[in-house]
């Protein structure tokens, strides 16, 4: 008997290795009360159950206009038929799905492949809201121009549904379950239906991705460095104290770096001609309501006030003058001692995807522990070596590249390995939303 037992606790020693790094990073995330002037895809909790509030007549989610970057997003070229880009939409054959085609044309089931998967993943709330009732869409892809001008109808990215059984006492409902599914936008526009819509494929931001642009600028001690230039061991500008002074924090690893990706950049532009371009969801400082707050660049709205740094090298609070997307190449990803970077002469959290930057803070005090044992060692290392060198202790003599540290280097990997560890640790156990 003894032997099995061993034997079947032996055999699990992945199980017990991953529970163990699972309690070191909970003790992490409260050991670590630190406040880097508030840091970073949302915030990861707990899956739990909760009561579903039905949407009112007219409201729609989010609280922006649908060709908002908040929301759908700009309108496109309409597709027709006869068009190349006709080639890259695709038909929906659920059949938990009624489709009301009432030219026979199968117009409705054409869509894009993200408006397929949240539609179908709406078919299958319905029906667990209402056992006996199926989705149905009564507008789908609009080939003969009956909506407005800039519908996204017309590029298939919208659909206007009920419930099979027409019932409109359940659309509110039903509005707030396609919110759940993952639509982009929402709207309870008629008594008759729902309209939904969502985002362009190539707008969508790629997960676990929250960066910087390669030629995108930061202020160090020597002088001005682009990102691509950016050194783990450089000091850079990252935050601003309460006076408005500067202040300086050192860079002590890449959490993405790579020069050859392609990414969807969300470019803001200030009133006193700042530019900075980040990734959709990369967390920014936001002054609003007296209260300053981090949110994702794709939330920032033109009017919006965020902390910049003026002529004088003072803070100063800006007003967002123009928001727009721009797809260009090198993604670079800092992160500071402090949690926060200013770039472009604009203040940024060096977090994404987590909706807090506290959070995010917290949960990265591993790396910044790590970074400070690093650094006491090769402290050490160089101590011994000018002791040696005194002593002209040759056979003593260790190698030179000990007393020069890795942050002297470029980093080559593209992503560091911490945030695949965290990833791999609280997917069992947590739901990120997005």
């Amino acid at each position: 008997m003894v032997q099995k037992k061993t034997r079947r606790i032996c055999n699990r020693p992945f199980n017990i290795l991953q529970k163990h790094l699972f309690l070191l990073l909970c003790f992490a995330l409260f050991s670590a009360g630190v406040y880097a002037c508030s840091p970073g895809r949302s915030g990861a909790r707990r899956r739990s159950i909760r009561k579903l509030t039905p949407l009112v007549f007219k409201q729609h989610v989010p609280n922006v206009p649908e060709n908002s970057l908040g929301a759908s997003g700009p309108s496109e070229k309409r597709i027709q038929r006869g068009d190349a880009r006709f080639k890259e939409l695709i038909l929906n054959y659920n059949a938990d799905i009624v489709y009301k085609d009432k030219k026979g044309t199968g117009a409705d089931r054409v869509m894009t492949q993200r408006c397929k998967e949240k539609l179908n993943n709406l078919a299958i709330s319905v029906m667990n809201q209402w056992p006996s009732v199926r989705l149905r869409v009564t507008e789908g892809f609009d080939e003969d121009g009956y909506h407005a001008p800039g519908s996204l109808h017309y590029s298939g990215r919208a659909v206007d549904i009920t419930t099979s059984d027409r019932d409109t006492s359940k659309y509110g409902m039903l509005a707030r379950l396609a919110v759940e599914a993952g639509f982009d936008w929402v709207y309870f526009e008629s008594r008759s239906h729902i309209h939904c819509s969502v985002k362009k494929e190539s707008t969508m931001p790629n997960k676990n991705i929250g960066c910087f642009q390669a030629t995108s600028t930061v202020m160090t001690r020597d002088g001005y460095k682009k990102m691509v230039d950016l050194k783990i061991g450089d000091e850079v500008v990252s935050k601003f104290e309460v006076n408005g002074i500067l202040s300086f924090s050192k860079v002590i690893a890449f959490l993405h770096r790579d020069e050859h990706m392609n990414v969807t950049f969300v470019r803001l532009q200030t009133n006193n001609s700042n530019i900075l371009l980040l990734t959709q969801r990369h967390l920014l400082f936001k002054w609003e309501n007296k209260i300053l707050t981090a949110t994702y660049a794709v939330h920032i709205k033109e009017g919006d006030f965020i902390y910049t740094r003026s002529v004088a090298n003072q803070t100063m609070l800006a007003a967002v003058t123009n928001v727009s997307l721009s797809t260009q190449k090198g993604v670079y990803a800092p992160l500071t001692e402090s949690g926060t970077i200013v770039v472009d002469g604009i203040w940024a959290s060096c977090y994404a995807e987590v909706a807090s930057h506290n959070l995010a803070h917290a949960l990265f005090f591993p790396v910044r522990f790590l970074h400070v044992i690093k650094t006491f060692a090769i402290s050490v290392c160089r101590v011994v070596l000018k002791i040696l060198d005194f002593l002209n202790c040759d056979t003593w003599s260790l190698p030179v590249d000990i007393a020069k540290p890795s942050e002297e280097r470029i980093v080559e990997e593209r992503i560091h390995w911490y945030p695949r560890l965290l990833c791999w640790i609280i997917r069992p156990y947590f739901v990120i939303f997005e």
